[in-house]
Parts: C-alpha cells; sequence; structure tokens
C-alpha cells in the first residue's frame, strides 16, 4: 500500500509466484528528491513489481521514471468509501468550527483568529482537536491563556462529552469524524505549519467549509481531488473564517474507482 517499498518483500514474491500488485501509490513532493537520488535501487524494485495503481497522474509520471511498468491511475482509494460518523451528537446553536488535527504552533494561531471572527458571529463555538494525545494538556493551557479570565468560556471534551463551552479541547481520540457531523467549518491542521497536511476527504460526507493552511506538500492529491477548500496563512485565518461562512461546503471533484485494482486480483484468483 502508498510507499510500502521492500525489495526482500518483492523479491521473495518473486521467487515463490506470487504477483506483487503496489496499490494507492504515491510520492510526494517531499520524498521525489530521495527517490530519484537512489533511482538505481527503486529501478530494481519496480522490476518486480506485477501492477501498480497510482494515485495521481503526477504519481503515475513520477513512477514510471523510476522504473514501474502496468501504471494505471486510479486516484485515491481513500476517497472510495465516504466517512461515516459512529456516534451522533447534538449541534449547539450557532456556526460551530472545527480545529481538527492540530500540530504544534498552529492552536495558538487559530483560537486567536477564532477570537477576532466570533466578534461578528458571538454564537459560535471553536472545537480544538490537536492531532496528538500526548499535547492536550499543554493545548489547554494554551487555549486558557488565549481566552484569559474574562473571555469566553473554556472546557474540556473528557470532562464533560459536552459542547456547552464557547471553546471545547477535544482531548479524546476517534472523535473528530463524529465532530465533522455537527460542523460548519473546518480549519484542517498540519498545513499551517510544514507538516505536509491532513486528508480533507473525511470532511466530504458532512457538508462543511474547509480552511486549510498552504503546507499540503503530502496531501497534493487528495486536494487536487476536492473542490472548494479555502486556503491561506495563519495570519490571514480570520479573513478566511469570514469568506467560509459564504462558501459551498467543500465537495468531491473527480470519481474513484477501485474496478480496475479489484479486476487485478481477480485475474490471479
Amino acid at each position: 500500500m502508498e510507499a510500502e517499498l521492500w525489495y526482500l518483500l518483492f523479491y521473495l514474491a518473486g521467487r515463490r509466484g506470487a504477483k506483487t500488485m503496489l496499490v494507492n501509490a504515491r510520492i510526494s513532493d517531499r520524498s521525489w528528491k530521495s527517490y530519484r537520488r537512489f533511482a538505481w535501487f527503486y529501478r530494481r524494485i519496480f522490476g518486480m513489481i506485477d501492477e501498480v495503481y497510482a494515485q495521481s497522474e503526477a504519481d503515475r509520471e513520477r513512477l514510471e521514471a523510476l522504473g514501474a511498468k502496468r501504471v494505471v491511475v486510479t486516484g485515491n482509494i481513500k476517497l472510495a468509501k465516504p466517512a461515516e460518523a459512529t456516534k451522533r451528537y447534538a449541534k449547539p446553536p450557532g456556526i460551530v468550527v472545527t480545529a481538527a488535527s492540530t500540530h504544534e504552533g498552529e492552536e495558538e494561531g487559530i483560537v486567536r483568529a477564532f477570537l477576532r471572527w466570533r466578534q461578528r458571529h458571538p454564537a459560535s463555538k471553536l472545537l480544538v482537536v490537536p492531532r496528538h494525545p500526548e499535547r492536550f494538556d499543554k493545548v489547554y493551557g494554551l487555549l486558557a491563556e488565549a481566552v484569559g479570565r474574562e473571555g469566553p468560556t473554556l472546557g474540556r471534551w473528557s470532562e464533560t462529552r459536552e459542547l456547552k463551552a464557547d471553546i471545547v479541547l477535544v482531548d479524546v481520540m476517534g472523535e473528530l469524524v463524529n465532530l465533522y457531523a455537527v460542523s460548519d467549518i473546518v480549519v484542517l491542521g498540519g498545513a499551517f505549519a510544514p507538516v505536509g497536511g491532513h486528508n480533507p476527504a473525511e470532511v466530504l460526507p458532512f457538508g462543511c467549509r474547509l480552511v486549510s493552511g498552504r503546507e499540503i506538500f503530502n496531501q497534493r492529491a487528495m486536494f487536487a481531488a476536492v473542490d472548494g477548500a479555502i486556503f491561506c496563512d495563519l495570519p490571514d485565518l480570520a479573513d478566511a473564517l469570514h469568506k467560509a461562512v459564504d462558501a459551498e461546503p467543500l465537495r468531491l471533484k473527480q470519481s474513484v474507482s477501485v474496478e480496475p485494482i479489484l479486476k487485478g486480483i481477480s485475474d490471479v484468483v
């Protein structure tokens, strides 16, 4: 799957007569330089792979440049099955903004932008969902400092399991998709810091507007498959939230089919 390119895996599979397929293959902008540097090695690997199913045309071109044969573009198969909520929560009144999968250096700017934007939307709420659980306590401290004593109310999801506070730190795992279902705007983290972005596809089934930073170098194929994302730098996030209020929800602009992959498997079986 994707970039699991282990030489011995394909070598031994070939020796034993097994067919090998690389599924959902991609080469990110950041990784491309390293792939080219060791092109001699990857040509040996790709010479042993029977079929390759790539996420995009750009991935196909890069894979073929490294010696891959029989490359088919299927799109990212993560788009083939929409995300589904596993729990149902009542949507609170007002506009709900979810800051999803945030990283170090992002939360302070996001909450400050939200507080500026909230001056025109006083009934709105912010849900902050850090990517890494070991940062929960630190992020709560950052939020408490940002809102101050006289500012909006602040709560922790782990303590109340409620969305009554103006700003809620979601400090548990596995709830993000369920919170998308009650969100109006999603600010997707990992792209305001040089992390590479996160998958926007989970937002699609819930009719949310999506705001992202510009550092999406690991998710370009996924963002190319959707339409309606609003991009901005962190200092401009408040303006992007104003724009998002009247924007169209994120939508899928290209179809994804796993039929070529299933056919490739059935031809062997």
